[in-house]
């Protein structure tokens, strides 16, 4: 489990194809990679990743066809900048709301807008994924946990204040790029429970 909170802005170094997957080499500057163990997971820009091997400044990972079919992570070359958080341990803070690192879609930047020191983006959700937007919610882009202050239908805004802006990648974002989307765990269980509900009625 994640939350949002991005602890270091690591880079792509290496992709290469493996057995018909992908595999990533992350170099890392703040991460503290002599926590980690082989088999841990680390959230890169908001995708849930297992370390299969750890160096003292950089970690590799293997990235399945159904990742890449949900994620940025196909359109990604080396030098490009990623979010980094490694998982929750027991006793740490929970500064942002709770994540899983699965990615549900892409997410559009249509818009970039001043607001006062902030940056308020305008994004289109995926139809399927619209309906788990809900205004003061949450969701995570790219790995970061954002409060959406609007809903527009398909479209929602978020507002980036200058600390994220300068701890994560966000600040370098134009209108027309694709975003790592993760929709708010509860909205998800919220919807199956209510289906159980209802077929349960039903019978």
């Amino acid at each position: 489990m994640f939350t949002g909170i991005v602890q270091d802005v690591g880079r792509v170094l290496e992709l290469a194809a493996h057995g018909g997957d992908l595999r990533l080499r992350i170099g890392v500057d703040r991460l503290d990679l002599a926590r980690a163990a082989i088999g841990d997971s680390i959230a890169v820009a908001g995708v849930c990743l297992t370390a299969i091997a750890l160096e003292p400044q950089a970690f590799s990972a293997d990235v399945s066809r159904e990742t890449l079919s949900l994620t940025t992570i196909g359109g990604w070359r080396p030098g490009q900048r990623v979010n980094l958080e490694a998982a929750l341990r027991a006793g740490d803070a929970l500064g942002g709301h709770m994540m899983s690192g699965h990615v549900d879609g892409l997410a559009q930047l249509l818009e970039c807008l001043g607001d006062g020191r902030s940056q308020r983006l305008r994004l289109r959700a995926p139809a399927p994924l619209a309906r788990y937007v809900a205004r003061k919610g949450s969701v995570a882009l790219d790995g970061v946990s954002l409060t959406v202050n609007a809903v527009h239908g398909e479209q929602f805004e978020v507002n980036l204040v200058p600390h994220t802006l300068g701890v994560t990648t966000l600040g370098e974002l134009a209108p027309g790029d694709r975003l790592n989307l993760e929709v708010d765990l509860i909205a998800r269980y919220v919807e199956r429970l209510a289906e159980s509900a209802a077929s349960g009625a039903a019978c």
